[in-house]
């Protein structure tokens, strides 16, 4: 028999520490890009980011529960299966009922007596990923032969899920669940050629979609919806309209002007003082160009890549399917995240209203992250067990032997 050890010896502090260090710079910059405007409305200029350390303090109790659970529980269908139900309802209320609350034009924050407010939407992320990895890694041999019949029931269940934040309206955040679920279909194992024929077809798709937008001028969206023509057509030349709708990203080209390669110190933004509305939030990652320079911001860039690079090294790594899958979808989710957000504020992309993953404010935002980077390091430290299993076993044959 193995000797037992502690599952503390097998914690991937590779994971752990650029978490810590992603959240901790986020505190700080938070801070910063909300204390002036806060101090201004004659409030506590440190109370959004006491908020997110309140929040920050939750996170790690959430990782410190899932890491000690067994992985076997995340495996139990019952488990999925309320779970799902569980987000749509809440999804329902959100959406349905006077508990829903409105923010920025869309009714996507619930309100919980006693708790504040949590967008279901943000956990629905690490839901589809969860639910997919499951059905999939169970399914694989229906999967290779017959795709179609393996997962379209679970599609369906996924997709309703995303029409109930699409009708919010939240488009930036079912256009994430959207993409996260097609990640998790070409990482399936399905045949490589409809994997490329797919992923292209959206990609071509999108660009044609895009394009089509702005030279219909808008008339393929009811009047109810011209708010998400407007996005597509500043996105294309935003100083037409530097006074209207495309203040924002016009605010957000001269905070990183402003950065240069130096930037202009902590705190001394001058974007954050009125002229980006929700710096603290979509924008965060502008105010870190301006006041930490580029050099930083990539350092930035590069910490985040590496966390991700290593959720997805122990997805490839993995032996068990549901564990590979887990966290080629939880790596997957922050780097598509990031690029929307980083696309949104540099123009690359229409801006969709999304988060930068640890930096920004917004406690939903990250406790679905903390609850996928404990995923993550309860599925490192398992499948290091397992291995480390395997080799005593092997060296008591060979002793015995």
């Amino acid at each position: 028999m193995p000797k037992k050890v502690k599952k503390s010896f097998y914690l991937d502090y590779s994971i752990l520490i650029p978490y810590l260090v992603l959240c901790g710079i986020g505190l700080i910059m938070i801070y910063s890009a909300s204390s002036y405007k806060l101090l201004v409305n004659h409030l506590d200029p440190a109370s959004l980011a006491i908020n997110q350390a309140i929040y920050f303090v939750l996170s790690l109790l959430l990782i410190t529960f899932i890491y000690k659970m067994k992985m076997k529980i995340f495996e139990h269908r019952n488990v999925i299966t309320f779970s799902t139900f569980v987000i749509g309802v809440l999804l329902i209320l959100t959406r349905f009922t006077s508990l829903g609350v409105v923010v920025n034009g869309a009714q996507g924050w619930l309100k919980i007596p006693g708790l504040g407010q949590l967008q279901p939407a943000e956990f629905l992320k690490i839901m589809i990923i969860w639910y997919l990895s499951y059905i999939i890694s169970k399914r694989q041999g229906e999967i290779i032969t017959n795709f179609k019949d393996a997962t379209l029931r679970p599609l369906l269940v996924v997709l309703g899920l995303i029409f109930l934040v699409a009708i919010q309206p939240d488009n930036g955040g079912a256009a994430i669940l959207f993409l996260i679920a097609v990640l998790m279909l070409l990482a399936s194992g399905v045949n490589y050629l409809y994997s490329l024929i797919f992923g292209g077809s959206i990609a071509i798709g999108s660009l044609l979609g895009i394009k089509l937008i702005v030279w219909s001028g808008g008339k393929i969206f009811p009047k109810n919806l011209k708010y998400v023509y407007d996005r597509f057509a500043v996105f294309a030349n935003p100083f037409l309209d530097a006074q209207g709708d495309g203040h924002q990203i016009v605010n957000s080209y001269y905070a990183i002007y402003n950065g240069g390669l130096f930037g202009v110190g902590l705190g001394n933004s001058t974007q954050k003082k009125g002229f980006l509305p929700e710096a603290q939030t979509d924008f965060m990652f502008s105010i870190v160009l301006e006041e930490l320079c580029l050099i930083i911001a990539v350092l930035i860039l590069c910490l985040l890549l590496f966390l991700v690079l290593r959720i997805i090294l122990v997805g490839i790594r993995a032996k068990n399917p549901f564990n590979s899958l887990m966290c080629i979808g939880v790596g997957g989710m922050i780097l598509i995240q990031t690029f929307i957000n980083i696309g949104g504020i540099s123009g690359l992309i229409p801006l969709t209203g999304v988060t930068f993953p640890f930096i920004s404010q917004g406690g939903s935002s990250l406790l679905m992250l903390s609850i996928s980077i404990g995923l993550v390091l309860n599925i490192s430290a398992d499948e290091k067990k397992n291995k480390h299993n395997e080799m005593v076993v092997n060296m008591q044959e060979i002793t015995e032997g």
